[in-house]
């Protein structure tokens, strides 16, 4: 196993001309600035690592603006990184080199809705929120829901998934196609809105999940899907973690199309108890949500309650309104703000690793053994549907020793993982955190190509250095 990332990253910081600085701000006037508590904004997500921020933060509005930032970065070498909801986890957008970040949340339009071909086109900074709300009158939906309310643009970056993956995939499979800036400011437009293609390499793909590595998206054109005729939400408490998955697996080996089915541990129901005040029974939890038509989603639910039944599931509660439906999900979207609750103070170690469906059960319990035998307080939730389950390590940053246990433990999780030929990462990405993992599940040759790729398409390495692998 090799080791992952350093408890702090390498900084390397390039020195930022001031004749960069003064273009910037000649473009951009007051969407550009250099303030302390601006920057110290953007260089911050919600890993663990404290990294000084970025030395300048520019406001983009258009593909265009993002082209001139980019062109001048290039021509100077400096770094830039995108910026979107600031809500990733994994370090993506530290500015581990210094350099620009690039803010995208005011390219928050929806450029174009064909409702007839089931396709939308946003620009980068559209969050998953905004696009269901202004689209909720066509009768379709994005179903990509990773929790937090996160930006389109940086969603794709990450390839992300979230709840809803068991039925609808993740990024990779919802995204058609791409306005992308590349490293020297030229403009690509990649796929199309046709829902297939076989013309010359997927670029489109390549994209997806190279986390501002290789380019600046600043447009995407997702896939929609109609809105179901029912929805149905359910949640069943559990003797055991064990006894909770041993259920889903089931279910997924049955062919049931469930839409989601998510599980929180003791620990996570007790963390959403306190702050969403549910009073719901703290012991593991299945939270399942059912679409189709009336007939269907009714037989879903039968089908499941029977199999959740023969693994002693009870308290099993029904939700079939969107006000009760929304409340409990809302509390799933809320168990990582909750768990650090728990904690005053704390902050988060966090993993997500996948593994075939078949192991995801053995996987958990090995994990908690472990978890439990080292004292560190914690709590589970999981995409347990797609085989991803997430721990969230709580841990004093004052206490050096807390977070080398912390890490130690996501080494052997990640470890137990690829043993049983899952991955380091489901939807979070590589990061700063994961770059040792990332070898290990991989290999040298393919990161050896990965890194092929990035001197092509990035020859100054300007597009957000130091993540995923060092140069």
């Amino acid at each position: 196993m090799n080791a992952p990332h350093e408890l702090m990253p390498t900084l390397k910081p390039r020195p930022l001309p001031a004749a960069m600085i003064e273009a910037l701000r000649a473009r951009f006037g007051e969407r550009c600035s250099t303030a302390q508590a601006v920057r110290e904004q953007h260089g911050r997500d919600e890993s663990p690592f404290d990294v000084p921020p970025p030395e300048v933060v520019v406001w983009c509005e258009s593909t265009e603006d993002v082209a001139a930032t980019v062109t001048l970065a290039n021509e100077h070498e400096v770094p830039v990184i995108p910026f979107g909801a600031g809500s990733s986890l994994e370090g993506h957008l530290l500015a581990v080199q210094g350099g620009v970040s690039i803010d995208l949340s005011r390219m928050n339009r929806i450029l174009r809705i064909n409702a007839e071909d089931l396709t939308v086109t946003v620009q980068a900074g559209v969050t998953r929120m905004q696009l269901n709300r202004e689209i909720k009158d066509t009768g379709l939906f994005f179903p990509i829901d990773p929790g937090a309310d996160a930006t389109i643009g940086g969603m794709s970056a990450t390839r992300a998934s979230g709840t809803n993956a068991v039925r609808y995939g993740t990024m990779r499979e919802n995204v058609l196609g791409l306005t992308v800036v590349t490293a020297s400011g030229e403009v690509i437009h990649t796929g199309t809105r046709a829902r297939k293609s076989s013309a010359g390499y997927d670029l489109t793909r390549l994209f997806v999940g190279s986390e501002g590595t290789l380019g600046v998206m600043t447009e995407i054109t997702l896939r929609l899907y109609p809105l179901p005729e029912a929805v149905s939400a359910a949640i069943c408490s559990f003797p055991s973690i064990d006894a909770a998955v041993r259920t889903t697996i089931e279910i997924i080996q049955l062919g049931v199309p469930i839409a989601r089915c998510e599980l929180l541990d003791a620990n996570a129901i007790r963390a959403v108890n306190a702050h969403d005040k549910l009073g719901l029974r703290e012991a593991p939890m299945l939270l399942m949500e059912f679409h189709g038509s009336e007939a269907s989603v009714r037989e879903q639910a039968e089908t499941v309650q029977d199999l959740a039944r023969e693994h002693g599931g009870a308290d099993f509660q029904w939700a079939t309104t969107p006000e009760e439906r929304t409340r409990l999900w809302t509390a799933r979207h809320h168990a990582y703000l909750s768990g650090l609750q728990m904690r005053p103070g704390c902050r988060a170690v966090t993993t997500d690793t996948c593994v075939p469906i078949s192991r995801l059960a053995d996987c958990i319990d090995e994990t908690v053994a472990e978890v439990d035998a080292s004292g560190l307080p914690y709590f589970i939730v999981g995409h347990v549907g797609d085989g991803n389950f997430h721990v969230a390590y709580l841990i004093d940053p004052a206490e050096p020793a807390e977070r080398a246990t912390a890490e130690r433990l996501s080494e052997q999780l990640v470890a137990r993982a690829l043993r049983m030929e899952g991955t380091c990462t489901g939807e979070h990405g590589i990061g700063l955190h994961k770059m040792g993992f990332l070898l290990d599940e991989t290999g040298a040759g393919a990161v050896e190509m990965m890194r092929s790729v990035k001197r092509a398409l990035d020859p100054k390495n300007v597009m957000n250095p130091g993540k995923i692998f060092e140069l």
